[in-house]
């Protein structure tokens, strides 16, 4: 074990694009735990585009990190020390200790997790928060029915290549919306969507009515934008929009004004924003499903990952600019 603890900390407030001084990386002591804690060595760390959020200062569904955090995040570690007789060294547990290498916890909140057939990272994707959210969203908002569409935006990223699959085994028609070529080859030929439209070819419009040429029923929104904004002119009457993220709006300094605002009337559209972690009850069955699925071979995932903590706000700003490919993880130690 090092004798330092490297944390990557919020050190200013981004306005538009996030650049890599609005971090700063420092050194502290250990934490030593006391009576009740267990001490975290963490291996991976999730990249998450909810973290843009919470660097802002606005209003939002959870206060906003202040300068000097360190920053926030999900972890998938191994417990070193233990001073709580619900975990003994050697554990792996998942975590939110943020961006650090080592991470202190009483225990609550902190999940075990069965890593002896799965990779770690797996937990933090197709097995964690991600997964859990494109299952939740889909399943409690979506409410996918056989012989629907249902279109998901950022359909190469964790939460939306899950969808996808998730739609598919539903018996739904899949139809992806990603950028360029190589992601939305990968959607339809290794996830199994029926179809992917690339929103940098410039006719978005034309070519999702080619993918879903018999409307929308479901759009897994993780993009907003001119995007949705698109999307909006081709929903079916009772269309369902669970509202996971605006990614492309994070980074800007004017906001997108939607021109088509009047579909949700003429479709009766039911839009609803949610957060996976206020459907907590649902995660034992989402994750026994995503389990299920991921260990018969019919749920693939793909991974972006980042080798060293100190390489972290590079890999964030990269992921909010789309060059990630799948779920974008940092390897912080080996385990």
């Amino acid at each position: 074990m090092s004798d330092k603890n490297m944390q990557v900390l919020f050190a200013n407030r981004p306005k538009g694009w996030v650049q890599e001084s609005d971090f700063k990386i420092v050194e502290s002591e250990i934490p030593q735990p006391k009576e009740d804690q267990v001490l975290v060595k963490n291996i991976y760390l999730s990249l998450d585009p909810y973290m843009r959020g919470r660097m802002s200062a606005g209003k939002s569904y959870t206060a906003p990190m202040e300068i000097g955090d360190v920053m926030v995040g999900g972890t998938v570690g191994v417990v070193v020390e233990s001073k709580n007789e619900q975990f003994k060294p050697g554990d792996v547990v998942l975590g939110y200790f943020g961006w650090q290498q080592y991470g202190l916890s009483n225990g609550k909140g902190l999940l075990k997790v069965p890593a002896d057939k799965i990779p770690l990272s797996a937990f933090l994707g197709v097995l964690g928060m991600p997964g859990i959210t494109a299952w939740v969203g889909l399943n409690m908002i979506g409410e996918p029915k056989p012989g629907e569409t249902v279109v998901v935006s950022a359909a190469s990223g964790a939460v939306g290549s899950v969808v996808g699959q998730l739609a598919k085994a539903k018996g739904c028609r899949a139809v992806g919306i990603a950028g360029g070529n190589a992601k939305c080859d990968y959607v339809v030929n290794e996830l199994g969507f029926d179809a992917c439209v690339d929103y940098k070819a410039g006719n978005l419009d034309q070519d999702l009515k080619q993918a879903a040429p018999n409307g929308i029923d479901i759009d897994f929104e993780n993009v907003g934008g001119e995007i949705l904004d698109t999307v909006l002119t081709q929903l079916n009457a009772h269309a369902r929009i669970p509202l996971c993220g605006f990614v492309s709006q994070y980074n800007v300094t004017e906001p997108y004004q939607l021109r088509n605002f009047g579909a949700f009337l003429a479709s009766r559209v039911k839009l609803q924003g949610f957060i996976v972690g206020e459907h907590m009850n649902l995660w034992p069955q989402a994750q026994q499903e995503l389990t299920q699925l991921y260990t018969s071979g019919k749920l693939k995932y793909r991974e972006s990952v980042a080798e060293g903590l100190e390489n972290a706000p590079k890999a964030f700003i990269g992921m909010l600019k789309g060059e990630n490919f799948g779920k974008q993880l940092v390897k912080i130690a080996d385990r």
